[in-house]
């Protein structure tokens, strides 16, 4: 059996909150740093990856982003793309620094929007030993194209209200994460809305809501343009009927990666969580670790 800790790690001014999850036996690890997607907590099945790896035999880093979840933070369902980054830092740092892990054996693990927070954290550390980037999102230009005219015209006034009020002090205005086609929300396709919130177990420290400013942001960030600057191997794991990250900039990105190597999937985005697709990516993300950062202890160096 595996165990879980709980911890804390400083980003920023306040702390994010992770699990590390230890393999059987002692030594130092190879390790996977994780997190979520647009709005995502680590209980929407963060866990159930994370437990196949440590089976495996590698710990695992799962953590919530500053403003989500059950890490600090203030206000609260902001995404700020620079903190976020500033957070994979962080927990890449903290991972690195427990005895039960090899620090040259540290490898991103991200889906999504995180997928896309992986390839652009491995293209500025020349350290990380291997990346994992599942349904990424590489193109905020193509997302922002994927979307309904009527939404985007209706998040787009909504983020322009955010951040004047945030200029004089007041509360953040909100878009939903996920919402139905038309709607005021980051993703409208048919399948985002049920396909989302599915991943959301009871009792969970999450809210379908961000602040609207985000959308601003998140057209602009391109991280797939980053992946020719990735030294070490890249698992691109592309979904063929993504509505959320479109699979054409992802393939394009993939291409210019160094090591880059790439599996399909007749698949949306959110099917590759759950059953079927998520054993067979699941399978597939297990060999690609096994022929690049293979478990096993190894001395650590401190």
């Amino acid at each position: 059996m595996t165990g879980r800790l709980d911890l804390m790690f400083p980003s920023g001014d306040t702390q994010c909150r992770a699990w590390l999850y230890l393999p059987e036996g002692s030594g130092a690890r190879p390790a996977l740093v994780m997190a979520h997607g647009l709005g995502g907590i680590r209980e929407m099945r963060l866990d159930a990856y994370a437990g196949r790896f440590a089976a495996a035999g590698y710990a695992c880093l799962v953590f919530d982003y500053r403003h989500f979840g059950a890490s600090g933070g203030r206000p609260r369902q902001l995404l700020n793309i620079r903190r976020q980054l500033q957070d994979w830092k962080a927990a890449v740092a903290c991972a690195r620094s427990r005895p039960e892990v090899d620090p040259r054996r540290v490898v991103l693990w991200g889906t999504s929007f995180g997928g896309g927070h992986v390839l652009a954290t491995a293209a500025r550390d020349p350290a990380v030993a291997a990346v994992i980037a599942q349904g990424p999102f590489t193109d905020g230009v193509a997302s922002a194209l994927a979307m309904r005219p009527d939404s985007s015209v209706k998040v787009m006034a909504r983020a322009v209200r955010d951040v004047a009020g945030a200029r004089l002090g007041r509360p953040p205005v909100m878009v939903a994460t996920a919402g139905p086609p038309g709607s005021a929300a980051l993703m409208t396709a048919a399948d985002a809305e049920p396909g989302y919130l599915a991943l959301v177990p009871a009792q969970a420290p999450f809210a379908n809501q961000v602040a609207a400013r985000a959308a601003l942001d998140i057209i602009r960030y391109r991280p797939g343009r980053q992946t020719a600057k990735i030294a070490c191997p890249v698992l691109f794991c592309v979904c063929e009927h993504d509505s959320v990250a479109p699979a054409r900039p992802a393939l394009r990105h993939a291409r210019r990666a160094p090591r880059g190597e790439v599996r399909l999937y007749p698949d949306g985005h959110f099917d590759i969580y759950v059953a079927e697709p998520f054993e067979r990516v699941v399978k597939d993300q297990l060999a690609f670790l096994a022929r690049h950062v293979p478990a096993g202890t190894s001395p650590a160096t401190r």
